[in-house]
């Protein structure tokens, strides 16, 4: 479950931490797990500052805290504070921007080069996909990776996201799919052909923040055109 600390702290020297914070992300490059942090200021009150940091889970909040790094920038943080500063630890409930960014990972996760990386973190067990072009729908994280496994190893292929949309616990993708044929795809002998197609997938998100459900529309006529499966019935 993604988690969130927020910082409070009130100083006259934010310039100060401004430059021991470029100080802490230079020396901990490539240790550090926070994946987003904002900064923001009181508008009522010019010492007053907040800081967000969102990190994967409260495990890789903890090694963040955990760094030597850390502990000495936080040191030296607090003797430019006014007071003390408080923390306030938060497990993320919903989050659509979240969402969002869960499947923007899914689709480069299946385009990503080499073994197929684990899907947990961003699919449900209980997965149900709804693809008209598959006689049955496909049910379960296995029978989703045996579905893109068939994919993977017809095509080199990358996603492109054009349009993305949340709203509550759906998010909408709008995508133009590239590939280069390079295995048999469906009876089709491997052609070599750079092929291209365009559609949408709709991502429903459940519990913790992970895909449940999802339901495609894509020009996979358009594509067995490109790969010359019509051409006799073209004739």
């Amino acid at each position: 479950m993604t988690f969130v600390q927020i910082i409070d702290c009130k100083t006259s020297r934010f310039d100060d931490i401004n430059r021991l914070m470029d100080t802490w992300v230079e020396q901990t490059k490539g240790k550090r797990t926070a994946t987003h942090s904002v900064i923001g200021k009181d508008r009522s009150d010019a010492s007053h500052f907040i800081e967000i940091v969102e990190f994967p889970s409260y495990e890789e909040a903890m090694r963040n805290s955990n760094l030597p790094e850390t502990d000495k920038i936080f040191r030296e943080m607090v003797a430019l504070c006014d007071e003390m500063p408080t923390f306030t630890d938060l497990d993320v409930v919903r989050d659509e921007q979240l969402n969002a960014d869960t499947s923007r990972r899914f689709f480069q996760t299946l385009a990503a080069k080499g073994e197929l990386a684990p899907l947990d973190d961003m699919v449900a067990e209980n997965y149900h996909d709804h693809d008209p072009a598959n006689e049955q729908d496909t049910i379960g994280m296995d029978a989703l990776r045996r579905e893109v496994e068939m994919w993977r190893g017809a095509f080199d292929f990358t996603f492109t996201l054009d349009d993305q949309f949340a709203q509550g616990d759906r998010v909408c993708n709008r995508w133009t799919w590239n590939g280069t044929q390079k295995a048999e795809f469906m009876g089709i002998p491997s052609t070599g052909k750079q092929v291209t197609m365009t559609g949408a997938t709709i991502h429903r998100f459940g519990e913790h923040e992970k895909i449940v459900e999802a339901w495609w529309q894509y020009d996979r006529l358009g594509l067995m055109a490109q790969l010359g499966a019509l051409e006799g019935l073209e004739r």
